[in-house]
């Protein structure tokens, strides 16, 4: 089935709570979340009971196989970040990986020179770092542990749930990924996927929350559950080792940040992309994007140049830094360098994409969350592209994540793969500052969708002071690798035909290609939240 999203005219409203509000992109999930917040939990526990939720309700997009990311301000006023981000294992050279896929029957070519990263396969799976990530999230700032804050997982997980539209259509790439008993039985029904409104279960990976519930995250990294990982990718001719798991620690970095418009603006520093959008923000206020009518085809070709020179930039320099030296990408003097490439036509002298990182399209889940003690978070968790590498972890029912993908074999590129690496990751959280007591956790999930779609909404917001829904609903555009400016269906004919005057390569795509976005406020003690229609989910208040 076509979850064509256009079909519908539904109206939606931007959602108001007195005590709390969650958006995200599944209904149950922001129901797991409200709970929490009516059973005397934060901000940061809902956090953590809805993307635990999403992992059974939308397992198509993520899992514990993967990475988790927040941003964050505190109710005094502390504004930070979590990075939940493993690694490559420990022996996953250029020259292993090189020998290990070249003997693989399942890669074109025996010649481990010419061997490149697949996208799927036990090369791709990086250490995850979801349930460290959940875990320090509730220790260090939540009000419960994970024993309670898993509870609604579990139990949509064992009691099982009705699959919803649009993650129906996502499950049917299972079918095809699938080829391992582990994991056909643990996701597909009689070897398909689900269809929409049926009832599934998980009992799997119920059983994993449930351990992970009663043990803690050590489970995950240090006993039976790091066991079957390990034994699952060395199986299928990988390296990850229980030393690799055992090893990951989570990080708290500095966000960074940069001020447009008047609003303070938080991503995440690399190994993320947050920079792109920091850059793109700055070169857009040197050219005055913003400064257009809404509707003018000049603003949607200024932000986008913008972006195009910010990914030009982000992709040839962001990296783990603590392999490479990353220059200050979201500095204004840098921004005011590059916006001299920035004109009336399109530009096509620079670069967009990392060659063979497979990136461009990803699946996510990001969601929002504001209480009444003034704590908004922005947490976004993800196994890369759907679910992830194909290879489900023994009986575990944990999905195993395919970030390693984006890893280079060329040993002359800033992302080639080394042990202990991390690759270049795309999921950015956002933040946004409008005054001292006005604070928005936002984000926009897919791939290199995300610092465009971070742009789109921030401008949104503060150039054009839209609510809080109508900034996600406005149709939305963006760059393809291809170097094609892609627009939504929705937008203007006439805005099509004169960008493509302005030399842009003008197509159009369906709306699940722009993204996904969440957002929840916190203004002078109101809290408010609007979500995604391209999604299944909802905002939702109390």
């Amino acid at each position: 089935m076509d979850p064509d999203v256009d079909r519908f005219g539904s109206r939606r409203s931007t959602v108001y709570g007195q005590r709390g509000v969650v958006a995200t992109s599944q209904p149950l999930a922001s129901e797991a979340g409200i709970e929490v917040l009516r059973d005397g939990g934060n901000a940061f526990d809902a956090a953590v009971a809805t993307a635990a939720a999403l992992n059974v309700v939308e397992p198509t997009s993520t899992g514990l196989g993967g990475d988790v990311f927040a941003l964050y301000r505190t109710a005094d006023g502390e504004v930070g970040a979590m990075r939940a981000c493993g690694g490559a294992p420990a022996d996953a050279t250029v020259e292993n990986a090189r020998e290990a896929l070249a003997a693989d029957d399942n890669v074109d070519g025996d010649d481990p020179i010419e061997v490149e990263m697949p996208e799927t396969g036990a090369q791709t799976v990086t250490v995850p770092g979801t349930a460290r990530g959940w875990e320090a999230t509730a220790e260090r700032f939540g009000e419960f542990g994970l024993d309670r804050l898993l509870q609604p997982a579990i139990r949509y997980a064992t009691e099982g749930y009705p699959v919803s539209e649009v993650i129906a259509d996502a499950w049917t790439h299972g079918e095809d990924l699938f080829e391992s008993d582990h994991a056909r039985e643990a996701y597909l029904f009689g070897g398909e996927s689900p269809t929409v409104g049926q009832r599934v279960t998980l009992p799997r990976l119920g059983e994993s929350l449930a351990l992970i519930a009663e043990e803690g995250a050590d489970a995950v990294y240090e006993g039976e559950i790091a066991e079957s990982i390990a034994e699952e990718v060395q199986a299928a001719g990988g390296f990850m080792t229980v030393e690799d798991l055992a090893d990951f620690e989570v990080e708290w970095p500095e966000p960074v940040s940069t001020t447009y418009n008047g609003a303070e603006v938080y991503e995440l520093p690399p190994n993320n992309q947050g920079l792109i959008a920091l850059e793109a923000l700055n070169v857009a206020a040197e050219v005055g994007a913003g400064e257009y009518d809404y509707d003018a085809p000049e603003r949607v070709h200024y932000f986008a140049e913008a972006l195009k020179v910010a990914f030009h930039d982000g992709h040839r320099y962001i990296t783990d830094p603590a392999y490479e030296e990353i220059p200050p990408l979201a500095s204004a003097s840098w921004a005011k360098r590059r916006a001299t490439e920035v004109g009336e036509m399109a530009n096509h002298d620079v670069g967009f994409g990392i060659p063979d990182a497979n990136a461009e399209d990803a699946d996510t889940v990001l969601l929002t969350v504001a209480d009444d003690e003034g704590n908004v978070v922005s947490y976004i968790n993800s196994r890369f592209a759907g679910f992830g590498s194909g290879l489900v972890a023994g009986e575990t029912g944990i999905a195993l994540q395919n970030r390693g993908s984006s890893f280079s074999l060329d040993p002359d590129h800033p992302n080639r793969l080394e042990p202990g690496k991390r690759p270049f990751h795309t999921l950015i959280p956002g933040l946004i500052r409008f005054d001292e007591d006005d604070w928005a956790a936002f984000g926009v999930m897919g791939g290199y969708m995300q610092p465009q779609g971070h742009v789109q909404v921030v401008s949104n917001l503060v150039d054009y002071g839209m609510p809080l829904q109508q900034a996600l609903d406005e149709p939305r555009w963006r760059y393809r690798e291809s170097g094609e400016l892609a627009l939504e269906p929705q937008a203007d004919g006439a805005i099509a035909a004169k960008l493509a005057r302005k030399g842009h390569d003008v197509l159009t795509l369906p709306p699940a290609m722009f993204g996904g976005a969440q957002i929840a406020r916190s203004r002078d003690g109101v809290l408010s939240a609007a979500t995604e229609p391209r999604k299944d989910g909802n905002a939702q208040g109390y």
